[in-house]
């Protein structure tokens, strides 16, 4: 398959493994142009509308949709609506605006899909967008017995650095409301997920260093790379189509993501993590 071109020379694709510690936050013409790229997300979406009714259908077990920082489950209205079209039982949550891990988000997340677990009798898939990702992966550590799988949307597990994200600053304002720190190496834990774990991220990405979101290569994990804007992830057509068949994976079944070969041109070659 032959590679798109990078849209800036600066971003041109290395054959070699990537890595989290070198990577600097995106350029400033990326991060200034989030919104007005993120609406070219939305209209791409509206074009693909005829593929997207053709994606893959599972069987409607329940998904816990967790917001990206300073969002809430407004945020991911869309992103819901497109999972439950494809009938399965997606669910906010309900924990107000994520500021960070307060103490009413830690609890409020652990209580959320304990409930959802017992709910429905099964265990449930993740959906974590940006910082909501983060949690989703602190939460499938937690109770692996009660998570499918964690799919994540420019979620920068790998961060290590405070200067490979434009949020850093604002995020560390509420610093004295967390309950719990999120220390760099955001993901000190670095053993993989006993649970299929998917990162879905961007080259184009104007928030996070598309590096950190990168998870290390494993049996059940996967790197999916996709052209989006980081708020564009919700309605990304590509990135949707990769959640759709992500979530259709029977549960003891699972296999990494291959795109149709019609659609090729919409991923990327993957990039490699390196610990």
């Amino acid at each position: 398959m032959s590679e798109p071109t990078a849209p800036f020379p600066s971003m041109a694709r290395g054959r070699g493994p990537s890595s989290a510690w070198a990577s600097r936050k995106p350029p400033f013409l990326l991060y200034s142009t989030e919104l007005w790229r993120s609406s070219i997300d939305a209209w791409a979406t509206a074009a693909w509308a005829p593929i997207l009714a053709t994606a893959p259908r599972g069987d409607r077990h329940p998904v816990l949709v967790l917001p990206g920082f300073m969002t809430n489950d407004r945020w991911t209205t869309g992103l819901r609506a497109s999972v439950r079209s494809l009938g399965y039982h997606a669910h906010g949550w309900r924990l107000g605006r994520n500021i960070g891990p307060t103490d009413h988000i830690l609890n409020g997340l652990t209580t959320r899909l304990d409930h959802l677990a017992d709910r429905y009798g099964e265990p449930v898939s993740l959906l974590g967008w940006s910082l909501g990702g983060i949690y989703a992966r602190r939460l499938a550590r937690q109770s692996p017995d009660k998570v499918r799988q964690v799919i994540t949307l420019g979620s920068p597990i790998r961060l290590q650095r405070h200067d490979q994200s434009w949020a850093s600053p604002l995020f560390n304002r509420y610093a004295a409301q967390h309950a719990e720190e999120l220390g760099l190496p955001l993901e000190r834990d670095t053993a993989p997920l006993t649970v299929p774990a998917t990162s879905i991220y961007s080259r184009l990405d104007g928030i996070v260093a598309w590096q950190t979101c990168l998870d290390l290569p494993g049996k059940n994990a996967e790197n999916i790379a996709v052209w989006s804007s980081h708020f564009g992830f919700g309605h990304n057509p590509a990135a949707l189509w990769a959640v759709a068949d992500r979530l259709a994976q029977p549960a003891d079944r699972w296999h990494r993501f291959s795109s149709p070969a019609l659609l090729r041109a919409a991923y990327p070659t993957v990039d490699v993590a390196r610990p």
